[in-house]
């Protein structure tokens, strides 16, 4: 299973790393990272999947983990329930970056490609006067 997260975390480091340098004003790769940007979104899109599947891993940890309240557990066992905790909301905090980083990376090329488009007309509109 690490495997799988390690993987979700290059993937939503990947994703910010793109979404910053669309973001940067000047930028003179804009141009050709805008078309890597628009050609990886489809393979990118399969991170949702993914991420729905990895979400499920959780729960089902989560509903089937034993209980250690009170005075029945050891304090090695509490510990290790406790650890267990945090590795499931670090996870889940994962997911939820990596799909919010698709979803900003698709709108922001969405934009970009929006914006180049609208100021190929004014130049084409400028020239024409």
């Amino acid at each position: 299973m690490a495997l799988e997260w390690v993987l979700l975390g290059y993937t939503a480091a990947a994703e910010a790393v793109m979404l910053i340098l669309l973001t940067i004003p000047i930028n003179p790769l804009r141009k050709g990272l805008i078309s890597v940007t628009q050609n990886l979104l489809k393979p990118l899109l399969s991170v949702i999947p993914f991420c729905l599947f990895l979400l499920m891993d959780i729960y089902w940890k989560y509903e089937n983990r034993p209980n250690c309240e009170g005075h029945t557990c050891s304090p090695s066992e509490h510990l290790r329930h406790q650890k267990s905790i945090m590795k499931s909301q670090r996870n889940a905090l994962l997911i939820a970056a990596a799909v919010v980083f698709y979803w900003l990376l698709y709108s922001v090329t969405s934009l970009v490609v929006k914006i180049d488009l609208l100021e190929k007309r004014v130049q084409k509109l400028k020239n024409q006067e």
